[in-house]
C-alpha cells in the first residue's frame, strides 16, 4: 500500500530543492573564451549572456568576420560550461528520477 502522506512530503521536498537549484543556477556565472582570451563571454547557469569583453588590441588587426567567429566561439564555450554546471546542479536534485521520462 502506498503511503500518500510520505509521497506528498517527498514531492514537496523535491519541489523546494528544484527551486533552490534554479536560484543557484541564476546566480552562477561561467566564462567562455576564444582567441587565447582575446574575447571573453560570461553566462549564468540559465545560459543567459551576462557580459562580453573584447581586448582593444584585437580590434587593430582583425576583420569583422574573424571577430564574429571569436565572439561566437567564446559564447559557445561559456554556454557549454554553463550547461555542464546546470546538469551537475540539477542532477544532484533530481537524483535517480531525473532519468525517468516525463518526471523532470
Amino acid at each position: 500500500m502506498v503511503n500518500f502522506g510520505k509521497l506528498m512530503k517527498q514531492a514537496k521536498k523535491l519541489q523546494e530543492d528544484m527551486l533552490e537549484a534554479q536560484k543557484k543556477l541564476s546566480e552562477l556565472t561561467v566564462e567562455g573564451t576564444a582567441g587565447g582570451g582575446a574575447v571573453k563571454t560570461v553566462c549564468n547557469g540559465e545560459l543567459r549572456v551576462q557580459d562580453i569583453k573584447i581586448k582593444p588590441e584585437v580590434l587593430k588587426d582583425i576583420d569583422a568576420d574573424m571577430l564574429e567567429d571569436l565572439v561566437l566561439a567564446s559564447l559557445r564555450d561559456a554556454q557549454d560550461k554553463a550547461k555542464k554546471a546546470s546538469e551537475e546542479v540539477m542532477g544532484k536534485v533530481s537524483g535517480p528520477i531525473g532519468g525517468v521520462p516525463g518526471l523532470m
